[in-house]
């Protein structure tokens, strides 16, 4: 459903629009309604419609909470999750505590990942895509050809 990435602009009240190629598709698929939650490995939000993001929230409520990091996972990412719905110019108001914990200004950047999308900053995006490294490749990535 989201692919490729867009420059898109919030204003002073943090309202954002999704952009129009996606408008329709999220109108069949969920209504509109759609869930803004932290991404537990980057500060920026992820975005899923709402069908996708009961999936996710199921695997992340089932896992074992004994563990500290799976209680810090399902913190941020249940714990923030917020259910949002497009209004009819195709906008949604980002809650105050995510855009701080994303640290999102005017400039942001949509990144689709097919089922779910990322929501970045413009800073902090460039400097994600400048950032060097030097790290090995992943046994799953070993064997990809693109």
């Amino acid at each position: 459903m989201f692919q490729g990435s867009q420059s898109i602009n919030m204003d002073t009240k943090g309202r954002m629009a999704i952009p129009s190629k996606y408008r329709d598709l999220l109108a069949a698929a969920c209504d509109g309604r759609l869930v803004v939650t932290a991404n537990p490995y980057e500060r920026c939000l992820n975005i899923y419609p709402e069908p996708q993001w009961r999936e996710v929230s199921a695997k992340i409520s089932a896992l074992p909470n004994s563990n500290k990091q799976v209680r810090r996972l399902q913190r941020l990412v249940l714990g923030n999750a917020n259910e949002l719905e497009m209004d009819g110019n195709g906008r949604l108001l980002l809650p105050a505590i995510l855009r701080d914990y994303a640290g999102l200004d005017k400039k942001l950047v949509l990144v689709g990942l097919n089922e779910k999308a990322e929501l970045w900053s413009e800073d902090s995006w460039n400097a994600l895509l400048d950032e060097q490294d030097d790290e090995p490749l992943p046994d799953e990535l070993q064997s990809l050809s693109l």
